[in-house]
């Protein structure tokens, strides 16, 4: 039994609040009016007749064919989520690397060129710096925050831009709005990775993005239970004849179990981003009263020591999960203060309910270039700490003692 919600009078998705979406959108329950979203594990489906798999293999008649194509609870999954993100439409893949490298993958070709935002996740940097330029695509890289450098390169036509704000892990801050004009005059798709942001802090497509992808892994779970990946975009050509072609031929699917348990992460989503939001802050202003005495710097995009504090303010409700300190001393006194922790897990993932700390220069962008982590903010002594559901106190007092 599913609600009416063509009817004229239905109370339907189109008025629902976020937070209801959230947790109602997309449900379509099966003949057993289960109240929790069916788990459909199945691989294939049966026709009636082979007359029926002819018309549902040509595009006459719509329904599941192959759950490497659609499948009833990854289709739920994938209608919350742009419900939520206010998409038109959502594809999901195996993880956020595979989001990433679909929406590049399936909009170039050789000839084109890319422009991205300097500071990038490893991986992201890979695809862009590595991968694409081998297929003949031309790649620039530009100093996020500096509106000049963006617009330098757009002098040129180009074919998408990717962009991902906060950064990873030293949270420069692009201007969505601005970039967003530029690239779309120079003929360029904008591709935005909004992981640190979440769903609830930003909305890039209502600052000008054509696309938006997401780890949800990330905060989406946001428990450490599974990995997963999304592409949103209202771009309905772009969705039927690039990325829906691209991966229902290559195959990065979400598996259904999966898409089950990020469909029960969504439902906590905003009560989640809210605490982490709410600890981040107050970590983060512990952290900076701490300059000059062991902290050397602390970045975080609502702290006034921000350079780009205002933009922040404008482009994103909350601050965001992820604190960056730099600890003085270098890497030995970063080394020591992660194995003095002892609430606080020294982890290379971010956006879970507990709170994890990395030493990025030798984890997550370890492969970087030394010229590169450089100009990236990367100093040995950088510690990236995603704050968790904890009590406040606890993480404060738990960075506390592993100062000294």
């Amino acid at each position: 039994m599913t609600h009416d919600t063509n009817s004229p009078a239905a109370f339907g998705p189109a008025e629902w609040s976020a937070r209801t979406r959230q947790v109602r959108g997309g449900v379509n329950r099966s003949g057993f009016s289960e109240t929790s979203e069916a788990l459909y594990l199945n691989s294939g489906f049966v026709y009636d007749s082979a007359e029926e798999a002819e018309a549902s293999f040509n595009g006459d008649k719509d329904r599941f064919v192959y759950s490497r194509f659609r499948n009833p609870t990854i289709d739920v999954f994938e209608e919350r989520l742009a419900l939520i993100e206010g998409a038109r439409f959502c594809r999901a893949t195996a993880s956020g690397m595979a989001a990433v490298f679909a929406a590049l993958a399936c909009t170039v070709q050789a000839g084109d060129r890319v422009v991205a935002s300097r500071a990038l996740f490893g991986s992201c940097r890979y695809i862009i710096a590595d991968i694409l330029p081998k297929w003949g695509v031309e790649v620039e890289f530009v100093h996020g925050p500096d509106l000049a450098d963006w617009q330098r390169a757009f002098e040129r036509p180009a074919k998408a831009v990717f962009i991902e704000t906060p950064s990873n892990p030293t949270l420069e801050l692009v201007d969505l709005a601005a970039v967003s004009a530029l690239a779309h005059a120079a003929g360029a798709l904008v591709i935005v990775d909004n992981v640190f942001a979440t769903p609830i802090l930003q909305k890039p497509f209502a600052l000008g993005a054509d696309v938006v992808v997401y780890s949800t892994t990330k905060h989406i779970d946001g428990q450490g239970r599974c990995l997963g990946g999304a592409i949103l975009t209202n771009d309905q050509t772009w969705f039927e004849d690039k990325i829906g072609m691209f991966l229902r031929h290559t195959g990065p699917c979400l598996s259904p179990f999966n898409a089950w348990v990020l469909l029960k992460g969504l439902e906590t989503l905003d009560l989640r981003v809210e605490r982490h939001v709410a600890n981040a802050e107050r970590v983060a202003a512990f952290l900076d009263s701490r300059v000059g005495r062991g902290i050397a710097r602390v970045i975080y995009p609502t702290l006034p020591s921000h350079p780009q504090a205002d933009l922040a303010a404008r482009q994103m409700s909350g601050g965001g999960t992820i604190v960056a300190l730099e600890v003085e001393g270098g890497k030995d006194a970063a080394f020591r203060l992660l194995n003095r922790l002892s609430l606080i897990d020294i982890s290379n993932n971010l956006g879970d309910a507990k709170s994890l700390i990395c030493h990025p220069a030798t984890t997550t962008h370890a492969s970087l270039p030394d010229e590169e982590k450089v100009a990236q903010g990367l100093t040995p002594g950088l510690l990236r700490l995603s704050v968790g559901l904890e009590d406040a106190g606890d993480l404060v007092r738990d960075l506390e003692i592993a100062l000294g």
